[in-house]
């Protein structure tokens, strides 16, 4: 009789520990969504910007056309989360940057052409352009914060075994490139 009792209190913890997994991958899974969604927002929002500094700014080509090559490289990487490797993330982030770093000598030309600055369709581009990469922070905030729990969990005692059975493997953490971690330069 006790052997029946501690069978099936193994099985339910054993189910309870798979269920637990399962929660924490889907978890992981829906905050990479969510930076999805909010790097399709960006990358929508980017044309837009463009034309708006291009009706203004027309001779700084190379910056606009950069702008636009970099869009085109961030928006080709595309990442499947249940199954991602740290080189592809690595891809991804440093296509992320470059479009980053591109943006900002973007925003930085406007600063060049006053009646630019002053245009009201420039000036909500820039404002959604910043909500944007403020909700972009918070979910890769969010998709880092998942990934560590279930990393945790599959790495554990005792549901890395039930991990290793069902083979339930540790995902990669959104990092930012090293060039994201420098401090911007400003000058006057």
């Amino acid at each position: 009789m006790i052997s029946v009792i501690f069978i099936i209190a193994v099985i339910l913890a054993g189910v309870s520990i798979y269920n637990g997994l399962i929660k924490l991958r889907t978890n992981a899974e829906e905050g990479w969504s969510g930076i999805d969604v909010q790097l399709k927002r960006r990358y929508d929002l980017i044309p837009n910007l463009v034309e708006t500094v291009k009706g203004y700014a027309g001779h700084e080509s190379d910056t606009l056309k950069a702008v636009m090559e970099a869009r085109a490289k961030a928006t080709s990487i595309k990442i499947d989360a249940s199954s991602v490797t740290a080189e592809q993330m690595a891809a991804f982030s440093q296509a992320q940057s470059g479009l980053s770093g591109a943006l900002g000598k973007l925003l930085a030309v406007s600063e060049n052409y006053p009646d630019l600055k002053a245009n009201q369709n420039f000036l909500q581009l820039q404002d959604e352009l910043a909500n944007t990469e403020s909700a972009i922070q918070s979910a890769r905030r969010y998709y880092n914060g998942t990934v560590r729990d279930y990393n945790i969990k599959v790495d554990t005692v005792p549901s890395n075994i039930i991990a290793n059975i069902f083979k339930f493997t540790k995902k990669e953490f959104f990092e930012i490139a090293e060039t994201e971690k420098e401090a911007p330069k400003v000058s006057f």
